[in-house]
C-alpha cells in the first residue's frame, strides 16, 4: 500500500555545549539557566500557566531575545544522572516534523529538570475543543479532519521513522497543541524515555490518562505501538463529537465515549455522535472518519491498523471492510470487567493480545 508521510526529517546543526554545573558536553542541547527561566516565565507567576499533568507545569515565557516558549517545569525526578538525563534530551531534540512539538533546550541544575519548547498561540486541542466556553475554539470541519490527519501524520513518524520507534503512551487532546492556523502538534513524545516506570498519571503501574488507555496496557503493562493507536481512535471520537473521553457518560448504562459509538454504529445511528455546533459537513466523511477510530479501538491489539494504514484510511475515500470490525476494549479504574462479545475476552485482554512484531523494547520506561 503507497504512503507519503507529510514531514520530513531534517537534521539540525550539531553543537556541544557545556553544562556550567558539570562540566557535561550536550549534543544539539540548548541549556537555559534556572535564573533565565524563572525571569522569563516572571517568576513563575500563576498568571503565566498554560497547562500542567502528571509530568509538571507548564508556563508560558519570553526569553531574553523576544522568543515567547512554553517552560515545563517537570514534577518528577528522573532517577538518571544528569549525563544521562541530557543524552536523551538530546535525542529528543534532534526529531524533527511539522506535526511534533518541538524542543528548544532545557535545565538542569541540581534536583531541577526543565523542559523548553516552541510555544503554540492555540494551546492545547483539550482547550480548544473540550474547555470551558471561554477557552473554546470554533473548529469547523475542515479543521477537525486536518488535526485528525495531522496528529496521525505526528504518529506515522514516531512509530516508524524515528531511530529508535518512539511509543507516546499518552495520546490524548491535552498532548495535541495547536499553532495559529490550528495545525496540530503532538507534546510530550519524549517524556516516556525520560521516567521510570513508576511515574503515572493513574494510579497504575503505566502511564497514562484514563479515558484514553488502551486495555491490553493498562490492565497487562503491554505496551505496543497499538496502544498509541487505541488512544489515537479516542481522540478522533472526541474530535468528532466535542466530548470529552475521561468526563462523559451516555445512556441508561452511563457508556464510555467508544462504547456509545459502538452501540450508535449497531444501531445505524452513529452520526447521532456529531458535535452539536457542527453545523456543515460531508456526512460520508465523518462516518468513515468514526469508522476508523472504531478500527483503531478494537480489544484485540493484533485487529488495530498502524498508523500508515490510518492514514491511508482516513485520507482516501476508500471503502472499509467493516466485517473485519470487532468490538472495542475498554478500561476502567475500579477495574471491573465489562464483557465483550467474545465470551474468553475482558476488556480486550484475550489470547489475541499477543502481537511480537509491534514490541517497541528501546521505549519500555525503566
Amino acid at each position: 500500500m503507497g504512503f507519503t508521510c507529510f514531514g520530513c526529517f531534517n537534521s539540525s546543526t550539531r553543537k556541544n555545549i557545556k553544562s556550567q554545573d558539570e562540566g557535561i558536553v550536550a549534543n544539539n542541547v540548548r541549556l537555559f539557566s534556572y535564573n533565565s527561566l524563572r525571569s522569563a516565565a516572571d517568576n513563575f507567576h500563576p498568571s503565566n500557566k498554560i497547562g500542567g499533568g502528571g509530568y509538571g507545569i507548564v508556563y508560558k515565557g519570553v526569553l531574553r531575545d523576544g522568543t515567547r516558549v512554553a517552560i515545563k517545569s517537570l514534577s518528577a525526578e528522573s532517577k538518571q544522572g544528569t549525563k544521562e538525563f541530557l543524552t536523551e534530551i538530546s535525542m529528543i531534540s534532534e526529531i524533527r516534523h511539522p506535526n511534533l512539538v518541538q524542543l528548544l533546550g532545557c535545565c538542569v541544575e541540581g534536583h531541577r529538570r526543565i523542559l523548553v519548547y516552541e510555544y503554540l498561540e492555540n494551546n492545547s486541542l483539550a482547550n480548544a475543543l473540550l474547555g470551558s466556553k471561554g477557552k473554546r475554539i470554533s473548529l469547523d470541519w475542515h479543521k477537525r479532519a486536518a488535526i485528525c490527519l495531522g496528529t496521525a501524520s505526528g504518529m506515522v513518524f514516531l512509530h516508524e521513522e524515528s531511530d529508535p520507534p518512539i511509543v507516546h503512551r499518552d495520546i490524548k487532546a491535552s498532548n495535541i497543541l495547536l499553532d495559529e492556523n490550528c495545525i496540530p502538534k503532538i507534546g510530550d513524545f519524549g517524556l516516556a524515555k525520560l521516567f521510570p516506570d513508576n511515574v503515572t498519571h493513574v494510579s497504575t503501574r503505566v502511564a497514562g490518562t484514563v479515558g484514553y488507555l488502551a486495555p491490553e496496557y493498562a490492565l497487562l503493562g503491554q505496551l505496543t505501538k497499538k496502544a498509541d493507536v487505541y488512544s489515537f481512535g479516542i481522540v478522533i471520537l472526541e474530535i468528532i463529537s466535542g466530548k470529552s473521553s475521561s468526563k462523559n457518560a451516555f445512556g441508561e448504562d452511563l457508556l464510555v465515549l467508544v462504547e456509545w459509538a459502538w452501540k450508535l454504529r449497531g444501531e445505524g445511528r452513529l452520526l447521532e455522535m456529531v458535535d452539536s455546533e457542527l453545523m456543515d459537513y460531508p456526512k460520508d466523511e465523518v462516518i468513515r472518519f468514526l469508522k476508523v477510530a472504531l478500527f483503531c479501538t478494537q480489544a484485540a491489539l493484533n485487529q488495530r491498523p498502524g498508523m500508515k494504514q490510518v492514514v491511508e484510511m482516513l485520507t482516501r475515500d476508500v471503502v472499509l471492510n467493516e466485517v473485519l470490525l470487532t468490538e472495542p476494549g475498554t478500561y476502567r479504574t475500579n477495574n471491573n470487567c465489562r464483557r465483550s462479545s467474545d465470551k474468553n475476552s475482558c476488556n480486550g485482554s484475550n489470547a489475541n493480545l499477543n502481537d511480537s512484531s509491534e514490541n517497541v523494547t528501546e521505549v519500555i520506561p525503566r
